[in-house]
This record gives structure tokens, sequence and C-alpha cells, in this order.
């Protein structure tokens, strides 16, 4: 099964607190900070919701 590598690229602190909350949820915390996780529905929910801030690519 695949991976996304998803990349915090903006500041989060005029986000709303569910962005917060969601890009915390997907273990990011600094700008630049890149996670895999697995390539599922939720995932790419998540990253749907906070689109504004971070990068996804496929691995």
């Amino acid at each position: 099964m695949a991976n996304l590598k998803i990349t915090l690229v903006k500041s989060t602190n005029k986000a709303r607190a569910k962005e917060k909350a969601t890009v915390r949820a997907l273990g990011l915390k600094k700008i630049g900070q890149s996670v895999e996780k697995a390539d599922n529905e939720a995932m790419r929910g998540m990253a749907t919701t906070v689109r504004n801030y971070v990068t996804v690519e496929e691995v």
C-alpha cells in the first residue's frame, strides 16, 4: 500500500482551532517537518481539511 508524505509549509498561528488540532493530529509541529502516513480515506480527509497549510505527496 502506498504512503502519503505530508509536510507543513505554513504557520498555523492564525488558523482555526479545528485546523490546528488536525495539524497536531497528523504529527506536525514545525514548519518544514514531514511525516509519512498510510494512504487511506482518513488521512486524505485530514490533509484536505488543512490543505492551506500542508503539501501532500504520494510515496
